[in-house]
């Protein structure tokens, strides 16, 4: 068998039938068995993603089958995710590091940042932004390098992801960005931001459980959000207005949970964006509804916490 895979291309398409075969979920960065095996041949015969279609018929030798057969077959048995053997996700057009200590990078958030937010963001000035649930850096990073005027934070409350960001800040070469430790806000008191973006946990108890293995490989942390995803949206929605200027725009991902929430806040003006693959569960909220809707809000978030962890509310 492999006597009969002489180019790169043979080795791709070998890799993308062993994938479908296998049975393989594809969902972290590439969504398909044909991208990842190209991915992963070009990783590991050290060439560029973007390598020029002309080269797909250049032989390889006996060593460097081997390399990329090896790599095939680790995704096959222990279903790791691309990115997590390759070290590498593409996010916004940026190349950052990619481990297990945070999710791979897959938000379609990427593209409102390459849009420049609009037209969402409108002719409002944006001075300073903040990244909640930062993972990877991925989001704050991508803001701060489209954006060097923007004095952008990240904050997460998981060690390895900061560890994790700030290698990527280091990466990109990024100076206008800086990373902190926070539970959601509680580490901001008197941080007050024109754009707040967040891309935090809101898969379902259910769904974490029926997961297929390959997102067993990254960090609960960052995915479950009780019984029906919204256990941090609701308090990010409750407490955005204190860290919101007056005509700041909220910008959050809630995946599958955007049922849920609009069942929840029916009377909430929450505008959905459509991205060029249609909707996709993330929502732009003023500033303004927030506050005239933050009694309800805060009383569905206080529901789902202890008596001493309840917030306050606005009012």
């Amino acid at each position: 068998m492999s006597q009969e895979l002489q180019t790169i291309i043979d080795l791709i398409r070998y890799g993308a039938s062993r994938f479908n075969a296998a049975g393989l979920t594809f969902g972290h960065s590439y969504d398909n068995a044909l991208d990842e095996a190209t991915q992963l041949t070009l990783h590991a015969l050290h060439l560029p993603h973007d390598l020029p279609p002309a080269y797909g018929n250049a032989r390889v030798t006996e060593a460097e089958k081997e390399e990329v057969l090896a790599l095939f077959l680790r995704r096959i048995e222990e279903r790791i995710p691309a990115c997590y053997l390759t070290g590498e996700a593409w996010f916004a057009g940026l190349s950052f590091k990619s481990d297990p200590r945070a999710l791979v990078p897959r938000s379609p958030i990427a593209e409102l940042i390459e849009a420049g937010f609009q037209p969402w963001l409108g002719d409002r000035e944006v001075r300073r932004a903040l990244d909640l649930c930062t993972g990877s850096g991925c989001i704050a990073i991508a803001m701060a390098h489209y954006n060097p005027d923007w004095h952008v934070d990240g904050v997460d409350l998981s060690d390895d992801a900061l560890a994790l960001a700030r290698e990527n800040e280091a990466r990109l070469h990024v100076k206008n960005v800086r990373f902190l430790k926070s539970d959601l806000f509680s580490a901001l008191q008197g941080e007050r931001y024109d754009l707040i973006v967040s891309n935090p946990p809101y898969v379902t108890n259910a769904e974490i459980d029926a997961l297929p293995p390959e997102y067993h490989h990254e960090p609960e942390l960052g995915l479950r959000a009780g019984e029906d995803g919204l256990d941090l949206v609701l308090k990010i929605l409750r407490d955005a207005p204190l860290h919101l200027t007056g005509d700041g725009l909220l910008i959050c991902e809630v995946g599958e949970a955007e049922q849920a929430l609009v069942r929840l806040l029916p009377d909430l003006p929450l505008a959905w964006v459509e991205f060029k693959v249609g909707q996709m569960g993330v929502f732009v909220a003023e500033c303004a509804d927030l506050i005239e809707h933050n009694a309800r809000i805060s009383a569905l978030a206080a529901a789902r916490e202890p008596a001493s962890g309840k917030g306050p509310g606005l009012f």
